[in-house]
């Protein structure tokens, strides 16, 4: 019987996907710092910028799951699906993601952050 409602498993599943993409941004900076890309400049910063709103979503985020008595033990990796096994008010578990899913929302995820940065660069151009 799960001890989870909807809302926190929605929670969950935006923290595991934030822990990703901030890995994934991470890393998309790292390579970047090493090519001679004439936009290098402008991509650092927006990368950054992306990094810092993730950075901030994660720490509300872990402070809501820490409110709720939510704690994510570990996960094991197969070829389609990640399994993390969840602590949640006393009560073990294991929440699912498949691949493709997290991907998709990944994707999902980093157009938002994006769109958000491009229209705080058009209306900071306007004024």
């Amino acid at each position: 019987m799960s001890n989870m409602t909807t809302d926190e498993r929605t929670l969950l599943r935006d923290y595991i996907l934030l822990q990703y993409m901030d890995q994934m941004v991470q890393k998309s900076l790292a390579d970047m710092e090493h090519t001679s890309n004439l936009l290098k400049r402008l991509y650092l910063m927006a990368g950054h910028a992306v990094l810092d709103q993730i950075t901030k979503d994660l720490y509300r985020l872990r402070r809501e799951m820490k409110q709720r008595d939510i704690k994510i033990l570990g996960d094991e990796q197969t070829d389609f699906v990640i399994y993390h096994n969840i602590n949640c008010r006393g009560y073990q578990e294991r929440f699912a993601l498949t691949r493709d899913v997290l991907r998709a929302e990944i994707s999902l995820q980093l157009t938002k952050y994006t769109s958000e940065l491009g229209t705080f660069l058009k209306e900071a151009r306007q004024q």
